[in-house]
């Protein structure tokens, strides 16, 4: 899920850059811009950073583990080959 703080500094920034005429309605805005950001983020198809460092480890693990058996199959296959050439 999107962090909360994130969302309201983002809609303040977005809030203060509006012209000093309608600094009145700053607030209203603001509250108005976090809603449509919220709305907007949630039908994205996010993760968090921790859940995407979690699956980054394991597809690194899984390349490895990959890589290995390719090496050990490769391994087997030229001595298979050495057999029948003997």
């Amino acid at each position: 899920m999107i962090d909360p703080k994130l969302l309201d500094d983002l809609s303040k920034r977005l809030a203060g850059s509006v012209p000093t005429g309608l600094q009145m309605l700053q607030q209203d805005l603001q509250r108005n811009l976090r809603s449509a950001l919220e709305s907007g983020l949630s039908h994205l198809d996010l993760v968090t950073r921790e859940e995407f460092d979690v699956q980054s480890a394991v597809l690194s693990r899984t390349r490895e583990k990959l890589e290995a058996m390719e090496r050990q199959l490769g391994d087997l296959e030229k001595q298979l080959n050495d057999r029948k050439t003997d």
